[in-house]
């Protein structure tokens, strides 16, 4: 048998990202910053960064079910607060009509 220097692996399950399947919403990379001292407000002299630590923010996705009577059928969507926002405007059928022209199952 002939090795190339790595190993043939089964490809693994798709699994669910967190984003959001209408606005496209992820996560979205930051810092915390760890602050000491008083503020010149209060007579102090000043606040100072002590330390920053890398963080993720995180988008505000909720699992949501919707009919939709055009099919006669519940659809799952994986959607950020806004976009619930967006098909309360819209309309669920052109939420689903602009999916589906992107290539997305639903």
């Amino acid at each position: 048998m002939l090795t190339f220097g790595f190993i043939l692996r089964e490809p693994k399950a798709e699994t669910m990202t967190k984003k959001c399947q209408v606005r496209g919403k992820r996560p979205r990379r930051g810092k915390r910053y760890s602050i000491r001292g008083i503020a010149k407000k209060k007579k102090g002299i000043g606040l100072n960064v002590t330390g920053t630590v890398k963080r993720r923010f995180l988008p505000n996705l909720f699992k949501k079910r919707f009919w939709f009577s055009e099919e006669n059928r519940l659809i799952t969507l994986r959607l950020s607060a806004s976009a619930i926002r967006d098909i309360d405007k819209k309309g669920l059928a052109a939420i689903i009509k602009q999916l589906r022209a992107r290539g997305e199952k639903i």
